[in-house]
């Protein structure tokens, strides 16, 4: 069908039909085009019902489009965590139940009198891994506290041994090593995995759910109007086989999604921050390592202990002096047996190796995803014509698209030719999400050096997720400890960004009160902008 006719080819009828649009004495419609609202007023088939049906259509289409490219990449983020998720549990499992396995012939009362104390450190460990609000230092400080009086008190079971004797024993103890350097190598090397592993597998929970929310943003009614005169305009001047010009297209999709093109800076610092944190856990974080052989240290620390028992019972009476005797005595010496069973772990390095590598491809491949967006739905939804395509539709009629391609992001909107874009008016939703990647940066940032973040609010980032990995508060609530905690950890805080990503992030967190003061700052900005 030609431009200047108005006959109407079967295509054309079955598109209308198919659409549901009521085409009834469709050629006694055609006509000059003034009763057009956002087509070229040219000669044309489209009644305004046409055309408004046409703009419906296209917007949902449009928002499809938007919502499939959106779970694509939801679909790998969540891929990642799901596969390093399951590999870090499944460490830790094994390391508990080889535990479990092997300590009761090993130790015999020494360890059945106190299963209760491995138990809660294992729970305690995943409940860190999870996000619960833990400080990670001090669950393992007070799990060596915990472990050193009950052994203390089965290895002396000729005493009376009082909690009060116990509180001076530990002050005293602790001087000594009763465990040897196992405590103070453990705590800084499981600190440092867990950090970095908590933190590594919320980013991908994070930024699936940034993708998630964004990708339901509505589209304006400015954009709606230029996605109809991009993808159906063509059919209401008998076009309907000729392809929007690709340029054309790149403004108007640029136009329609500059405040997603904005997410660009912040995603970018997110996928890098996630490389270097994987980098760590495969590399000086040794993380299958670390994890896998938790069990092998508690051990190699209660040996320890039985080899310096006399010695430290001896520093401990001159410190606290000697205990009552007590009327019941020895009632076994299994408490005192050694084992000889052979602990093993073994290693799942290369499984963490390829789950890295994996991982690092997937997130090289996504940190472009915003500002690629709209090439990419031009070219594999849109549909549109080739660049250097002269008989294409360029929003007036079937020729070249002349006008220059914007650049990315708001502020490169204000010239755009297809959209009017209000650059003053940015998107409220799309900004708590760039604030969302800048504090899931600085977390890694911080794990990246090792340096442990309040994860208190978890939960609420991943509110919709679906990860299932967050904890009530009634569940999780902070740990009480007999001594003060030694590090409290620190709060997260949204990081100045200089070059990429974790490098200009670690070092500088900023203080809780200015958080504050950003919040109320941006909600009062929230309201002028309305």
């Amino acid at each position: 069908m030609s431009d200047a006719g108005c006959g109407i080819s079967q295509e054309y009828l079955y598109l209308f039909t198919a659409s549901e649009f009521h085409c009834n004495a469709i050629t006694e419609q055609c006509g000059a085009g003034e009763h057009l609202r956002i087509c070229p007023q040219g000669y044309t088939c489209c009644t305004s019902e046409m055309e408004e049906n046409f703009a419906n259509k296209s917007r949902s289409e449009f928002e499809a489009m938007m919502k499939e490219a959106g779970r694509a990449v939801q679909t790998t983020l969540t891929a990642q965590h799901r596969s390093f998720d399951s590999y870090f549990q499944d460490l830790l499992n094994k390391s508990e139940k080889a535990l479990y396995d092997a300590f009761p012939s090993m130790y015999g009362e020494l360890y059945t009198q106190n299963m209760k104390v491995f138990k809660d450190l294992y729970s305690e460990l995943r409940r860190y891994y999870r996000g619960s609000n833990i400080n990670l230092e001090e669950a393992l400080n007070e799990f060596w506290t915990r472990l050193l009086e009950r052994l203390f008190k089965l290895l002396n079971p000729q005493y009376h041994i009082t909690d009060e004797y116990l509180d001076c024993m530990v002050k005293h103890a602790e001087q000594h090593k009763p465990f040897g350097e196992v405590p103070r190598d453990l705590k800084v090397k499981a600190t440092r995995a867990f950090i970095a592993a908590r933190s590594y597998a919320q980013g991908f929970l994070v930024g699936s759910d940034v993708v998630k929310k964004v990708s339901q943003v509505s589209l304006s009614h400015e954009c709606t109007r230029a996605i109809m005169k991009l993808m159906y305009c063509p059919h209401c001047r008998g076009m309907s086989s000729v392809k929007p010009c690709n340029n054309y297209c790149l403004n108007v999709v640029k136009g329609c999604l500059a405040n997603q093109a904005d997410l660009n800076t912040e995603w970018k610092y997110l996928m890098d921050s996630l490389v270097v944190v994987a980098d760590r856990i495969d590399g000086p974080y040794n993380v299958d390592t670390v994890i896998g052989t938790i069990h092998m240290r508690i051990a190699e620390a209660i040996s320890n202990l039985q080899e310096n028992k006399d010695s430290l019972t001896t520093k401990v009476f001159q410190g606290c002096g000697n205990p009552k005797i007590s009327t019941k005595g020895s009632s076994s010496e299994d408490k005192k047996r050694r084992g000889k069973v052979a602990l093993e772990a073994k290693s799942s390095a290369q499984a963490l190796e390829m789950l890295v590598l994996d991982a690092k491809g997937n997130l090289t491949a996504l940190k472009t995803y915003w500002i690629t967006l709209p090439s990419s739905l031009c070219s594999k939804k849109v549909m549109a014509s080739s660049a250097a395509d002269d008989k294409c539709w360029n929003g007036m009629t079937k020729g070249s698209y002349l006008p220059e391609v914007m650049g990315d992001g708001l502020a490169n909107q204000i010239n755009n030719p297809e959209v009017e874009v209000d650059i003053t008016k940015p998107d409220m939703t799309i900004r708590q999400q760039i604030m969302q990647l800048k504090i899931m940066t600085n977390r890694l940032g911080n794990a990246n050096i090792g340096n442990d973040v309040d994860f208190q609010d978890a939960s609420d980032d991943m509110s919709g997720s679906g990860s299932g990995d967050s904890c009530p508060d009634d569940v999780c609530g902070k740990r009480l400890s007999k001594s003060p905690s030694t590090r409290q950890p620190e709060t997260h805080a949204i990081p100045k960004q200089s070059g990429h990503g974790i490098n200009g992030a670690s070092s500088r967190s900023l203080p809780s009160a200015f958080l504050l003061l950003l919040s109320v700052a941006f909600i009062a900005a929230q309201h002028l902008w309305r």
